[in-house]
């Protein structure tokens, strides 16, 4: 399965799309990136003449490239399916370390912890253009198809 069509399988669609490119994806990691436009709804109200990016939106960020596109991934693998998959993030542990402003581009970096009776939890960290540890934690999920 391609990059492509991993991100073609994603639940999500713009402005809730928070997938670009994925750079590699295996059965034990994958990394990705994503462009936070200027126009995006959320900076409008996300702090009136100085707006920063949402934490739990960067979140979403790496837990759409992290979990649910590594999960797809996965299934497809394990399964041979790439159609219909539903995923719930079932919990997230993230530290904060730098603010994300509009126009910056991101980049992901999760590591699988274990897949197993379709939980998937991963180890995910994310970037900013300088290569500066914007955040990091722990991601888990349900996967269904």
């Amino acid at each position: 399965m391609t990059s492509k069509e991993i991100i073609s399988q994603l639940p999500y669609k713009y402005p809730f799309l928070f997938v670009d490119e994925l750079l590699s994806i295996d059965e034990n990691s994958v990394q990705g990136t994503y462009s936070f436009l200027p126009e995006l709804p959320f900076y409008n109200g996300h702090f009136i003449d100085n707006p920063i990016t949402p934490g739990v939106i960067l979140t979403e960020t790496m837990a759409q490239i992290g979990l649910v596109c590594l999960g797809i991934y996965l299934l497809n693998e394990q399964q041979n399916i790439n159609t219909n998959l539903r995923m719930a993030m079932s919990s997230s542990k993230i530290d904060y370390f730098l603010p994300v402003l509009p126009n910056e581009q991101v980049w992901v970096k999760s590591n699988k912890d274990y897949f197993r009776f379709n939980k998937l939890q991963c180890n995910v960290e994310m970037y900013n253009e300088k290569e500066q540890l914007v955040c990091r934690g722990s991601i888990s999920g349900m996967l269904k198809v």
